[in-house]
C-alpha cells in the first residue's frame, strides 16, 4: 500500500507545481480573454487621408497656457511650470472634415464654455524627455475643443477641489482628424480662432503660448511615463463664453483642422 500512496503524493506536488507555474506565466498574445469582464474596444480618432486610426492612451491638458486666457481667468500669467489635468479617454467626440457634428449640452451646468486648442498626438514616449529631442515623439496635430462646465470648475476652486466634475465629462474633448507632421511639419505658430455664431470670439496665435509643444512635452515627462497613443491639449487664447443650445462654432487651429460644432438640447 505504501507505493500507491507515495505514487500519489508525487502526482499531486507535480500537478501543484504546474498549476503555479501556469499561474505565474503572462497571457500569450492571441489568448482567450473570455474571463475579462466588460472589455471595452480602445477609442480611436481618424488619421487625415488615410484609413488609419489613432488608438488614444491618455489625454493631457494644459492649463492656462495663454497668458491673456490667464489673464481672464484671474490668474497671474508669469512663466511659472505649467499645470496639466486629465479627461476619460472615452470623453472623445471626433468631428470629420467637412461635417457639423451635434455636441449634446450637458447636465448640471449654467455656463458651458468652449477652448479652441492645438492637440499634439504622440508616436513615442518616456520620462524626462528633454525639450530639444521632445519633437521625435509627436505622430502628428489636430483640432481640439477642451469644453469645460465652467460654474462647477470655478467652485471646486474655490474650494480647493479637483477640477474634474467642470472638465471631464462625456463629450468633453472634441477633436478633429490627426494630421500626420511629415505632412505639415512640426506646429510653432499660426492662427488659432473660434467663432460663435459668426462672431470672433477667440482670435490668437500658437506662436502666444506660454509654454510651446516641445517644453510641454518636457515638462509633462517630468511628472508622468509618456507613451505612444497619448494626446495632449494645449492651451487656449483668450475669448472664452457661454454658450447655449442652437449656437454654432466654428473654429479653426491653422493648417491642422476645422471644427463645425451645433450645440444641442440640455441633457
Amino acid at each position: 500500500m505504501k507505493k500507491p500512496r507515495r505514487e500519489f503524493l508525487n502526482a499531486g506536488a507535480a500537478l501543484g507545481a504546474a498549476t503555479v507555474a501556469a499561474c505565474a506565466a503572462p497571457m500569450q498574445a492571441g489568448a482567450q480573454r473570455d474571463n475579462v469582464l466588460f472589455a471595452q474596444k480602445g477609442v480611436t480618432v481618424p488619421v487625415y487621408g488615410t484609413d488609419q486610426q489613432f488608438q488614444v492612451r491618455r489625454i493631457y491638458c494644459v492649463g492656462r497656457n495663454y497668458a491673456a486666457h490667464a489673464r481672464e481667468m484671474g490668474s497671474d500669467p508669469t512663466r511659472e511650470p505649467p499645470f496639466f489635468f486629465q479627461k476619460p479617454t472615452d470623453a472623445i467626440q471626433v468631428a470629420a472634415p467637412g461635417d457639423t457634428i451635434d455636441h449634446p449640452y450637458p447636465p448640471i451646468t449654467k455656463n458651458y464654455h468652449y477652448e479652441i486648442e492645438l492637440v499634439a498626438a504622440l508616436k513615442g514616449g518616456g520620462r524626462n524627455i528633454p525639450a530639444d529631442k521632445a519633437l521625435d515623439i509627436v505622430y502628428g496635430y489636430a483640432a481640439g475643443l477642451d469644453m469645460t462646465r465652467r460654474d462647477l470648475q470655478r467652485a471646486m476652486g474655490d474650494q480647493k477641489k479637483p477640477w474634474e466634475v467642470g472638465k471631464s465629462f462625456d463629450h468633453s474633448a472634441v477633436i478633429s482628424h490627426i494630421h500626420p507632421a511629415t505632412k505639415t511639419g512640426h506646429i510653432r505658430q499660426g492662427p488659432i480662432w473660434l467663432k460663435v455664431n459668426g462672431e470672433v470670439k477667440q482670435d490668437g496665435d500658437l506662436g502666444q503660448m506660454i509654454w510651446n509643444v516641445p517644453e510641454v512635452i518636457w515638462k509633462l515627462s517630468e511628472m508622468v511615463a509618456l507613451a505612444p497613443g497619448d494626446i495632449i491639449m494645449t492651451g487656449t487664447p483668450a475669448g472664452v463664453s457661454a454658450l447655449a443650445p442652437g449656437h454654432k462654432l466654428e473654429c479653426e487651429v491653422d493648417g491642422v483642422g476645422k471644427l463645425t460644432v451645433t450645440i444641442g438640447p440640455k441633457l
